[in-house]
Parts: structure tokens; C-alpha cells; sequence
């Protein structure tokens, strides 16, 4: 539309706006401001709402602020938008302080996107006191009655603390029906703590609700793989095949500095740099190793000797991406990668240590949230 000179408006403005948010695209989400500002559209509130959600979504988060700052008209869209942006970053403090921002202006109410953002900021840095003040201050000060995804938050919130049967009383005396995402976060918290009862009654509940949500049958899988139950995943897994079941592969994607993206897959070999890419990654994890790096080999939950779980874990789609991005990008520098999956314990302790060995700034943005590794530190303190 821009190079045949049509007219830009504000529908086809926040299309490109979401596809740059869902991609991750960082070089495409500039260029987008740009057409926007250029068209007048700078202070138009849909758009700027879009722009704050985008920037987020790409990893920008210090110019999601930016727009949001330079915003003359706000309203509950934008405000969500940056404070569940503010959340998915791990800054919890200020999205919380954000929120109160918010309800000290008049104009402003606050809607349930907003305290699904609000919540999940506390899921995120572990704040379980807090996340029990603003789900009942939901309900009690703003009249909203809180739905299922908000009760997903808050199982997310105790599950994660280690307070799964505190989780499990919540979901039974839930106001209304417990959705799939209710007990998926249940199962999640399962996983992380290795709660097998819990979690066979989270996925009764999800097979009977998803049942072609291959993700629910991986997560009972690994938890019972990760307690030694190998006679349970095998029937899981037989189930699996019975109902016709793949697992979706872990893929990872980098944007180079021309802008296209790279993806790989766990074990991929597709690529035409694979041998380089491989090369530098054994030098990587060498150095790493050099530092103190031990391979969690948990992360691996297939029942194989520890030779292989090694070699599988250096097969990790991140990883693979991580070793690119310093290949073309070199160190002390900053690499993107967007991840379909939840990030596994070892590879987050590789991109930590490796973000300290090679002064290069980390961000991975996985199913669940950001990750912002920097001098051997991660924005999620632990919680993801």
C-alpha cells in the first residue's frame, strides 16, 4: 500500500501493527511508527494502544513506554496495554505502580484486561500477597466479577509460588467453570514442582476439555518422566498415538540485521550455515563450562543414558538461534529470539551464563513471558 501510494487509515494501520506484535518483528515494528507518524496518525489513541502492545510483544519494552509516555490521550486500552506489557517483561513494581497511576484519574476506569495484566505481573515476580489484594479488590472496589482467565492467573500465581494445593482449592470453589487454561496453569505449576497427583487430576480434566491439546499430554508426560514413572508415560504416551497425537516441535526464530528470520528446530540441521552454527555452539558451551555451567539433564525426559541427554540438550532450538545471532552478530551486542515453547531449565541457565561470558545482551521471548538475560541475570528471577 505505501509503494503503489494508496491511503493509509487506521484498520489497515492496526493490522500491520498486530502482524509486527505477533512476529516478533523489531525491524518491521519501527518502520510501522514511522508510517503512522508520517500519515498523522502519532497521536491517534487506537494506534498508539496498538504501537505499546507491539513494542511489548517484540521485546521493546523501554519504547513501548516511550509511546506510551508521549501519548497526549490515554484511555483503559492503553493503560492495559502497558502494564500487561510491563508484566510479560517481568517488572512487576512498575506495572503495579502504573496501575495506580491509572485509577487516580477520573477518566479512567480500569477493565478486566487490566487486572489480568495486574495479576500476571504477580505471577511473574512471585507476589502471591499482592495477587490476592487486587483480585478481591477486582471484585469488591471495581465491580468485576472475575472470569476464568483471571482465575488462571491466580492458579499461575500459587502454582508457581509452590502452593499448588492452595491452586487446587481455588479452582474447586471457582465461580464459574474452570476453563482450559485454568487447568493447564494447574498442570504447569504440576510440572515445575513435581506434584504427579495434582497433576493427574488437572489433565482428567483437560483431556476431557482439549482433548487434541497435545501440549496437556507432554506436560503429564514430563512431570511423570521427571519422577521416575516411566510405566505412566508410556501409557500417556500409547494414548497419544492412539488419538493421533504429535508432539509440536520446539522451533526458535532470529531476525537477522537485513530483518529476515532464521528459524530452528530442535536437532535442525537445515540450515545452510548448520555446520558453523554447530561449531561455535560446541565452543560456546566449552567456555560456559569453563565457568562453572553443569547441563541440567532433567531437562531431557526421555529415558536415555546421560551422553545422550547432553547431546540432545545441545540440539535445543534456543540454542541453535543463540549461537547464530553471535555468529553474525558477534558479542557484546543484543539477540532476539522468539520461542513457541516454554524455555527448558538448561537452556535458561545457558542463556545466563552465556549473556556474562559474552557481554551480550539476551532477550527470549517464550509461550509464557520475556526473559532479559544480562550479566548472568534473568528479568524473571527464577519464575516462568
Amino acid at each position: 500500500m505505501a509503494t503503489i501510494g494508496m491511503g493509509i487509515d487506521e484498520v489497515s494501520l492496526t493490522g500491520a501493527i498486530s502482524a509486527c506484535a505477533q512476529l516478533g518483528a523489531v525491524r518491521r515494528a519501527a518502520w510501522v511508527q514511522e508510517i503512522a507518524e508520517r500519515n498523522g496518525f502519532g497521536q491517534n489513541v487506537i494506534v498508539g494502544s496498538g504501537l505499546v502492545d507491539m513494542y511489548a510483544k517484540c521485546g521493546l519494552i523501554d519504547e513501548a513506554r516511550s509511546v506510551f509516555d508521549g501519548m497526549q490521550e490515554k484511555n483503559v486500552y492503553t493503560y492495559s496495554s502497558m502494564i500487561v506489557g510491563l508484566a510479560s517483561h517481568g517488572r512487576a513494581k512498575e506495572a503495579i505502580a502504573l496501575f495506580k497511576d491509572m485509577v487516580r484519574r477520573a477518566d479512567v476506569v480500569p477493565n478486566h484486561v487490566t487486572f489480568i495484566g495486574l495479576l500476571t505481573a504477580c505471577s511473574h515476580a512471585g507476589m502471591v500477597r499482592d495477587g490476592h489484594f487486587y483480585f478481591a479488590q477486582m471484585k469488591d472496589k471495581y465491580g468485576i466479577l472475575p472470569s476464568a482467565d483471571h482465575y488462571t492467573c491466580m492458579v499461575d500465581l500459587l502454582g508457581r509460588a509452590g502452593l499448588v494445593d492452595e491452586a487446587l482449592d481455588l479452582v474447586r470453589s471457582m465461580i464459574v467453570e474452570p476453563h482450559g487454561g485454568v487447568w493447564g496453569a494447574l498442570l504447569g505449576a504440576c510440572r515445575i514442582h513435581g506434584n504427579t497427583d495434582v497433576a493427574k487430576v488437572a489433565a482428567e480434566h483437560l483431556f476431557k476439555l482439549e482433548p487434541e491439546g497435545i501440549g496437556n499430554y507432554v506436560l503429564l508426560s514430563n512431570t511423570l518422566a521427571s519422577a521416575g514413572k516411566w510405566d505412566e508415560v508410556s501409557k500417556v504416551r500409547k494414548l497419544m498415538r492412539t488419538r493421533g497425537l504429535k508432539k509440536d516441535p520446539a522451533v526458535s526464530s532470529f531476525e537477522g540485521r537485513d530483518g529476515l528470520v532464521h528459524q530452528f528446530f530442535a536437532g535442525d540441521n537445515s540450515h545452510p550455515k548448520t555446520n558453523e552454527i554447530k561449531k561455535a555452539l560446541l565452543e560456546l558451551a566449552a567456555k560456559l563450562k569453563h565457568a562453572g555451567y553443569v547441563p541440567i539433564l532433567t531437562s531431557i525426559v526421555y529415558d536415555v543414558s546421560d551422553g545422550e541427554k547432553e547431546r540432545l540438550l545441545m540440539g535445543h532450538s534456543e540454542k541453535l538461534a543463540l549461537s547464530f545471532g553471535l555468529l553474525t552478530l558477534g558479542s557484546r551486542c543484543t539477540i532476539r529470539i522468539v520461542k513457541n515453547l516454554r524455555i527448558c531449565d538448561d537452556c535458561h541457565l545457558f542463556m545466563r551464563l552465556a549473556s556474562r561470558i559474552e557481554q551480550a545482551e539476551i532477550i527470549v521471548r517464550d509461550n509464557m513471558r520475556f526473559h532479559h538475560f544480562k550479566d548472568g541475570e534473568c528479568s524473571c528471577g527464577g519464575f516462568w
